[in-house]
């Protein structure tokens, strides 16, 4: 069977918010329900696996037409998102909560006394 008579069957017969796994890791067809706007349709979800084979993120980005996929290709592909990413990282707690407790940055946010 065609990927089209695929889809096609899927957005007929599948359930509302189901989802049909692609060979893609990490990304699935979703059949969104219809709204007062708009009838049902699908839509490609994007949630990169990690090393342990589960989602990296509780919701991933919903793309539901092309020029949604140029746009987030061309933002994800920018040399300033590594610019942004980067200066971030120490800025953000990560690890246990003990090595969160030992970074000074965050002291004042987890009840150290700051020094």
């Amino acid at each position: 069977m065609e990927l089209t008579d695929t889809l096609k069957e899927f957005m007929e017969e599948g359930g509302d918010w189901e989802r049909k796994a692609t060979s893609l890791a990490g990304v699935s067809i979703i059949r969104l329900p219809a709204t007062k706007n708009r009838p049902a349709s699908l839509a490609i979800d994007v949630n990169p696996i990690n090393e342990s084979g589960l989602p990296m993120k509780k919701k991933g980005v919903m793309i539901m037409n092309a020029a949604e996929l140029t746009a987030f290709r061309a933002l994800f592909t920018s040399e300033k998102m590594d610019g942004l990413i980067k200066p971030s990282k120490p800025c953000c707690p990560s690890g246990s909560p003990q090595e969160k407790q030992r970074n000074p940055m965050f002291s004042r946010f987890n009840g150290i006394p700051q020094g």
